[in-house]
């Protein structure tokens, strides 16, 4: 199916809904408190998936030994993903009625608090089994967390922002994904070169999820300082005015299921090997790197650090190229590059050579990015306004509990299965065929109308469908 690249919408006559270009220090701010929340949601979000990697396993599963104490660590991990979807379907619910600031702010205590108590919680050897069924139960508070702010987060700048740099700032969301990675790795690898092993079990791993307070305070600022996107204020007033002054009316999710299926599975299929590779690379292979390959704690935290780094500069620029080459084409290709670099990846790694390791990392952290940074403005455009936050986030969160969460576990399985890294070289394929099939079926509606809702969309395809009955 070819690609159908549709024409600005035009926005020209008495009707037209006011959309003046903010300030470029407006869009500074909005960016700056964005990325920031963004990336602290995700500091507290991945730090879970690097204690999984090091130490869960000796402190909640004590009696598993090797790869299976692994696996059940790794299996908590998992858990947080599959309630995210929960926290997107609420939150949608309620942002596209509500506004989308309300459930981003939520999201930020609900993710403080869940990751501050993770930190305080007592090991397998004091509580028994009721460790990690505290650590599985943090977890899914997480997941809904977390699952809750993407949408808001991204809806926040690609609503705010000029219609020919909506790639670019919405893709600044999924840069403070990566500042938050980088920060939570920097935070574990600087409490590994201060303490000794046995310290860092007895405590020091726990320093990093007491840090997810300042979340809380983080959240406290966004709702005092952001104002609620011109999107959501001009279907509101939209609303209101038909409805004579009522509040905006309720959000139909199975109408939106029905109507929408489509475009919420295309989503997730997007995100597929997005999300699976990303936890592949970030969490799966700091495992994999010191029990597979032979190379330290330390040397894997570093070397992920520095090759998700990189991200800080080509996810913007993809963002950016996607504003003049459009999403879906940038994103097929980096689909089929992900599937092409899926066997040399993991030559690389096994050589156990750092530096052959990073090039690794960086290589596939870029192809990432060339699907990443688009994603946002990608998601946007594809759902009108009254069910954009519910539609965008579903998709995206289902595609975090079937490739994202269940990555790192299946990477490990696998491994451990067949004794050799080339099918999980095959696994990354398997996500990127999904992905391909489901970006190749998209429809993309390049810089749309982001005012546009569900009755907007159906009264203009009626006013098309009787002027080609008249012709």
């Amino acid at each position: 199916m070819a690609s159908t690249i549709e024409p600005p919408v035009d926005r020209s006559g008495p009707d037209a809904v006011d959309l003046d270009l903010p300030e470029e220090s407006k869009m500074t701010k909005l960016a700056s408190a964005s990325v920031l929340a963004t990336a602290l949601e995700w500091f507290d979000f991945l730090i879970y998936s690097t204690a999984s990697a090091l130490v869960f396993g000796h402190i909640f599963f004590p009696s598993l030994d090797g790869a299976l104490g692994t696996i059940a660590s790794f299996g908590t991990l998992a858990v947080g993903f599959i309630a995210r979807p929960v926290g997107g379907i609420i939150a949608g619910a309620l942002g596209d009625r509500f506004g989308r600031k309300g459930p981003l702010v939520a999201s930020m205590v609900i993710m403080g608090l869940a990751t501050a108590s993770i930190g305080m919680l007592p090991g397998y050897d004091t509580i028994g089994i009721w460790a990690p069924i505290l650590l599985i139960t943090a977890r899914l508070i997480q997941g809904l967390g977390v699952g809750a702010q993407w949408g808001g987060a991204t809806l926040l700048l690609t609503e705010h922002s000029p219609i020919k740099r909506r790639g670019f700032y919405g893709s600044l969301v999924q840069l403070g994904t990566v500042a938050g990675i980088i920060i939570g790795n920097a935070f574990f690898l600087c409490i590994l070169l201060f303490v000794d092993e046995e310290a860092f079990i007895a405590w020091g791993w726990r320093v990093p999820f007491l840090s997810g307070l300042l979340l809380v305070a983080v959240g406290i600022f966004v709702q005092m300082k952001i104002e609620e996107t011109p999107v959501f204020k001009s279907m509101q007033a939209k609303a209101q005015a038909a409805t004579a002054g009522k509040e905006m009316p309720k959000v139909s999710l199975l109408g939106a299921v029905r109507r929408y299926w489509r475009q919420i599975l295309q989503a997730a299929g997007a995100f597929f090997v997005v999300n699976g590779t990303f936890y592949v690379m970030i969490s799966g292979m700091l495992s994999y790197g010191t029990a597979n390959v032979g190379l330290s704690q330390t040397t894997m935290i570093m070397i992920v650090c520095l090759a998700v780094a990189t991200q800080i500069f080509t996810i913007p620029y993809f963002g950016a190229w996607s504003d003049r080459h459009g999403r879906r084409k940038i994103f097929l290709v980096g689909t089929v590059l992900m599937a092409v670099w899926a066997f040399p990846f993991f030559w690389l790694v096994d050589t156990g050579n750092p530096v052959l390791v990073g090039l690794s990392l960086i290589v596939g952290l870029t192809l990432h990015a060339m699907m990443f940074g688009p994603q946002a403005a990608l998601f946007a455009e594809m759902f009108p306004a009254d069910v954009r936050y519910f539609g965008a986030s579903l998709g995206f969160q289902l595609a975090s509990v079937f490739a994202g969460g269940l990555a790192p576990m299946i990477m490990v399985s696998l491994i451990e299965f067949t004794g050799t890294s080339a099918s999980v070289s095959a696994y990354i394929i398997v996500m990127a065929i999904i992905t391909f099939i489901a970006v190749y079926t998209i429809k993309e509606r390049f810089q749309a109308n982001l005012h546009e809702t569900t009755r907007d969309i159906e009264e203009r395809e009626a006013s098309e469908a009787a002027g080609v009955e008249h012709v």
